[in-house]
């Protein structure tokens, strides 16, 4: 779909960098942060994948689970004057995940994205996104349970062998790399309406019952209505009113497995 400079705004199928495997790093966002500021050259569209992280971290500083199998893998985005807001490419991380993880899994499962940076299957999650900003680039990181997934006190997981045979690690982070390309082009083509159309469309249902609040301070209810403009989350509260959410943790009520 062309926007209206007549340039095309479709994702297009692009080969990524060079995928770098190691066997064992504390974690793949922390060396691609330190080589940024050491100066080091890392090209954009190239990926650091790790088959096992000692200090893989999620969000609020939390442990990522490193089971062996999985996917955990950070690439950089070198940020250009007339690039949309940085903090969206969680989103664009989101779809690329999305589309990727969907091919994994079959009916009746769906794969759907929950704002800003995760990915659940039945109300579960499977993954996570983190974002890094280290001088003029962003560290995008990814973690995805294909093998196996963590046993956590506070919430329910899965991993994609749940659905059938384990996504091999190395043929999953091609794919990811090569939808994660073409995501970014459309990123920077075409800018943030496309790409927040079609985040909803791959989101949990309009009218989900959400909760937001970082942990130990009271949280917000309401539910979801969508994303703004900007890829801020909007919470319907109970007095009718919409309130724009742009940080925090989001936490799902119940919510079907097939999203209707």
């Amino acid at each position: 779909m062309p926007d209206r400079a007549g340039r095309s705004c479709g994702s297009r199928a692009l080969d990524g960098g060079l995928i770098h495997f190691v066997p064992e790093t504390g974690s793949t966002n922390a060396d691609l942060v330190a080589a940024l500021a050491a100066g080091e050259a890392v090209d954009e569209g190239d990926w650091l994948v790790a088959d096992r992280q000692s200090a893989g971290r999620g969000r609020q500083g939390r442990a990522w689970f490193d089971g062996f199998g999985n996917f955990m893998g950070s690439t950089v985005v070198r940020l250009r004057a007339g690039d949309p807001p940085a903090p969206s490419l969680a989103l664009l991380a989101g779809l690329a995940l999305h589309e990727v993880v969907s091919r994994h899994v079959p009916p009746p499962h769906l794969a759907l994205l929950k704002w800003p940076n995760d990915l659940l299957i039945g109300g579960a999650k499977l993954s996570g996104i983190l974002l890094e900003a280290s001088g003029g680039a962003v560290v995008v990181g990814i973690g995805a349970n294909l093998a196996v997934a963590p046993d956590l006190p506070d919430r329910r997981t899965i991993a994609l062998s749940a659905f059938g045979p384990t996504p091999e690690r190395d043929a999953f982070a091609q794919d990811l790399a090569q939808r994660f390309a073409a995501e970014l082009v459309a990123w920077r083509t075409c800018g943030l309406e496309p790409l927040i159309r079609r985040w909803n469309a791959a989101a949990h249902r309009l009218g989900t019952p959400l909760r937001v609040g970082e942990p130990g301070e009271p949280s917000l209810e309401g539910t979801f209505a969508g994303l703004s403009s900007d890829g801020a989350l909007q919470l319907r509260l109970a007095d009718g009113t919409t309130r724009s959410v742009h940080a925090g943790e989001v936490r799902l009520g119940a919510i079907e497995e097939n999203g209707c």
